[in-house]
Order: structure tokens, then sequence, then C-alpha cells
């Protein structure tokens, strides 16, 4: 039987302050800034949500609290057309917030506080990917604990979806969740933490591939307005590079990429063409066109 959904989201919610400012604020200053924003976030949300406009059949398996940030984040879900039966609602526990401040460049600095995202229950990950009907792709990323992670790719791998982990933030991993991993995506600096290879620019993010990929693993090292680079399990490398954009904000890029990238995947793309046209969406989401 196929699976009833195209991606599965299992990852953070978090309700996101976003201050506009001129920088960001050195010790003991306080900085006037322009205006702020509430925004619906958390890699996982974000990540859902941009599956589900690419044209993905999108569930997302999270936790809010049961306050009015949660409600917002869980409306926000289901308006982009992403299933959210698997969305729990922790009455104990507040939902994950952040505060990012913008700076007129389009760079940012954000605060997490995770709130219900460490509640998520990992034996009961089988279950909710059972109850939910399955996926083609499963996406995870690092603001939920490990035991999460590691339940829902094994629950994945059991019903033959492609695992793709975005290792975001950089954190160590636990025991064998790379084992589960299709499509590892990281940063430079999440490249560097993982690989202990300085990452500055694409012939050393080929290097960090060499120490992150293996024959059971394809990884994607991304480098912001350099491209990046494609490590195929398969042995081959690609490097693509970036779209000419006029930068508005970086905020939520990577999880533009992650999310366009999963439901390709989904579609049938092969990775590099899947990672060309997340390349191309990322590029138009950091210009806001």
């Amino acid at each position: 039987m196929s699976p009833r959904f195209d991606v599965i989201v299992c990852g953070s919610l978090h309700l996101d302050i976003v201050v506009h400012a001129e920088a960001l604020p050195r010790i003991d200053e306080t900085a006037v800034g322009s205006a702020w924003e509430q925004v619906c976030g958390g890699k996982g949300g974000n990540q859902a949500v941009q599956a589900a406009r690419h044209g993905a059949r999108t569930a997302m398996i999270g936790r809010t609290g049961d306050d009015v940030f949660g409600r917002t984040l869980r409306a926000n879900l289901a308006s982009a057309g992403v299933d959210i039966a698997a969305v729990a609602v922790d009455g104990e526990t507040g939902s994950g917030m952040s505060v990012a401040i913008l700076q007129n460049n389009g760079d940012y600095g954000a605060v997490i506080v995770s709130g219900s995202n460490l509640a998520i229950d990992a034996l009961a990950l089988p279950e909710m990917w059972t109850a939910l009907g399955g996926a083609k792709v499963l996406v995870l990323q690092n603001e939920v604990p490990n035991p999460v992670n590691l339940a829902a790719a094994a629950a994945a791998r059991c019903g033959g979806a492609i695992v793709v982990l975005n290792a975001a933030p950089a954190r160590a991993l636990t025991d064998g969740l790379l084992d589960l991993v299709d499509v590892l995506i990281v940063n430079r600096i999440e490249a560097e933490a993982m690989a202990g290879v300085s990452v500055h620019d694409r012939s050393s993010a080929i290097a960090a591939l060499h120490a992150l990929g293996s024959q059971h693993r394809s990884v994607i090292v991304t480098l912001g307005g350099d491209g990046l680079v494609l490590g195929e399990k398969s042995g081959g490398g690609v490097e693509i590079v970036a779209v000419p954009v006029k930068v508005k904000s970086t905020h939520g890029a990577g999880d533009c990429f992650a999310g366009v990238l999963a439901a390709s995947l989904a579609k049938g793309s092969p990775l590099p063409e899947a990672c060309q046209t997340a390349n191309a969406r990322a590029a138009a989401f950091v210009s806001r066109s």
C-alpha cells in the first residue's frame, strides 16, 4: 500500500518574535529597533509549510503548549495545508518560542526557548508514523531531542521512506542515527562541527563531504551566497552555484531549502535535480519574491 503522505516532518514548532534593528546589540548595550513582528517558525514547522507549498501532501509530528502561541502555530500549519493530527497539545509545558534580531543587511541572530518541543514522546513515534499512514520522505532537524529523531528515523526506514536530516543546530548525534539517514543537510558551521574540517569555500566544503559521507548517505553542504556542494552516496559530486538575488532576509532560508528538497524527492526527482529546485526556491525566498 502506498504511503498516505509525500512528506512527514518530525520536529520543532516555535513562535518567533522578530525584532528589526540596525545591528545586534553588544554586551550591556540596549539597542533601538525599528519594528517587530510575530512569525510562526521552528525549523520543523517551517519545513513542513514549505513542503506543502511546493505541492507535497505533508503532515507534521510535533508538540505545542496549550496556549496562545500553540494555537497560533497549529492554525498556521493547517492554513498551509499541513496535516496536524500528530501535533500533540501539552497541558503542562508552554510552546516553544524564539526571539530573533534581524539586521538591516539581512543577517540575524536568535535565542530559542524549546518548551514543549522537548516533551515529544519518542516511544510513541512508531505508532504516530503508522497512524498517519507513512510518507515517501521523512524530514528531521536538531531542535527536538535525539531519541525523538532516532525513533522517527527507525520508523520511517521500516516503512521504506527516504530519511532527510537537516543537522541544525549543530550538536552531537545519537549513536546510530546517521546510519538511518539517506540525505544529510548541513551548512558550513554544522559541517565544521561534525566533520572537524574548516569550511570557508567550495573546495573546503568538498573536503567536508568526504568526512561526512559514506556509501549509505548523501551529503549536502549549503554555503549561502556561494551555493552548495552535493556528495551522493554513489560517489559523485556536484557543485551548484547560488542564484543571484537581492537579499532581504536570510531568516528561514535553510528551512525553505530542506522543505522544497523533500517535496521534490517525494515527487521522484533525482537528488541533484531536487537540489537545483530547492536552491532556486531558497533564493526567491531570501529575496521575498
